[in-house]
């Protein structure tokens, strides 16, 4: 595990988050579900929680995230793990004033520290030229002392297999040739922890520029899971997703709604 330094990035995260453990382990069903698990157990200490396999990972509205290792040689990388894909999730108590956001707070960070050129596909996916490159999942549980929050993130690091898809998943490879998921780690953890402390004090309020200057539906013609059409229009100050229809506008919020630009192959978040 010497690779993913993790004792190294424990160190450098508590400075902002102190206690925070970083976990690396080589298979795990799902991260999400594992932290879910130790919260309902009663463990709820902040953890970092990172698999080089997942046999049963999961996405947004049940869908499947598959990740898995291979050789370097394949991928054309050299040191460090060479997975296609990296997978881990957060676990922290959070008391927002409004958990309204999180999930775009979230994708704001982790595209920010990856690369200019990335976008963000309203609630949860995070795009690179029109196709998906990376997906949020985030999960609650109540305990005893607060509301345990888990933010789980899968980044495709090379190609992946399209069998079953609608659209090819995008890849960091095609910006970073060769980037490792250990080097994405490092680069993504700092940020997503720091925005998720700024979210918790302020809400969704500081991240709705950044959010708007990624937002891949803007002022582009969308249906709606219930099969209306409008333009969207950005999202509010809260985080929903403003889509002027024939109705006039409409504000989505539910975290069940699947966006679909018109004119483009069906993509959804997961």
């Amino acid at each position: 595990m010497t690779a993913w330094s993790a004792q190294a990035l424990a160190g450098s995260l508590a400075a902002v988050m102190p206690g925070l453990a970083v976990e690396v382990l080589t298979e795990i069903d799902s991260t999400n579900t594992e932290l879910m698990r130790r919260a309902r157990a009663g463990h709820t200490s902040p953890c970092l929680l990172v698999a080089e396999r997942q046999t049963a990972g999961r996405g947004r509205m049940g869908r499947q995230w598959q990740s898995g290792s291979a050789s370097g040689a394949a991928l054309g990388v050299g040191a460090g793990p060479a997975l296609p894909s990296l997978t881990f999730s957060l676990g922290v108590a959070l008391a927002p004033q409004s958990w309204s956001g999180l999930s775009l707070a979230v994708g704001v960070a982790i595209a920010r520290s990856l690369h200019p050129r990335l976008g963000l596909k309203w609630p949860n996916d995070i795009w690179l030229d029109g196709r998906k490159l990376a997906g949020i999942l985030i999960e609650t549980a109540s305990t005893a002392q607060a509301r345990h929050t888990v933010i789980g993130v899968g980044i495709n690091i090379a190609p992946r297999e399209a069998a079953g898809l609608s659209t090819p998943p995008a890849c960091l490879h095609e910006l970073l040739p060769d980037i490792a998921a250990p080097v994405v780690l490092h680069q993504v953890a700092p940020a997503l922890v720091q925005a998720v402390m700024l979210f918790e004090a302020q809400g969704f309020t500081p991240f709705r520029e950044a959010f708007a200057q990624c937002d891949v539906l803007h002022a582009r013609q969308v249906t709606l899971s219930d099969g209306s059409r409008g333009m969207a229009c950005g999202v509010d100050e809260r985080g929903g997703l403003l889509v002027h229809t024939s109705a006039g506008m409409q504000t989505v919020t539910s975290a069940e709604v699947s966006v679909r630009p018109l004119g483009a192959t069906t993509v959804t978040a997961s």
